[in-house]
């Protein structure tokens, strides 16, 4: 897999109350291919809290980019991703309801808002 020339990004804490619908940020603006839907990604990707801003995952903690397909992913991904260009980096907010569900439902994210930095590095 190809890696990002790109470092590690920040997310800066976001103020005010969380979101209650996906908000989407393109932080840099790609110009390679464009993510479609139901398309298969490759990204760098750093997910942390909305209220506490705690890192819980990050592909740059193991220095590896990953590849999977839109459709396996929370509905966030699968509605934040598309359109976005290889060579873009994008912010995803994501409420509970396009993460992992309300409080209570089996997952350790499970209630949370969630925000992503995503690098877009290909697509097939």
């Amino acid at each position: 897999m190809s890696d990002s020339p790109r470092t590690k990004p920040e997310i800066d804490f976001l103020e005010g109350p969380a979101p209650e619908d996906l908000v989407i940020t393109d932080l840099i603006e790609g110009t390679g291919d464009e993510a479609k839907p139901g398309a298969t990604v490759e990204v760098h990707y750093l997910g942390v809290d909305f209220e506490s801003g705690e890192e819980f995952d990050s592909s740059w903690s193991r220095n590896q980019s990953i590849s999977f397909p839109l459709a396996g992913l929370i509905k966030g991904w699968q509605d934040g991703i598309p359109g976005m260009k290889v060579g873009g980096r994008r912010q995803l907010v994501c409420p509970p309801h396009l993460a992992y569900g309300p409080a209570g439902g089996g997952h350790r994210l499970s209630g949370r808002t969630l925000v992503f930095v995503i690098d877009l590095l290909g697509v097939k």
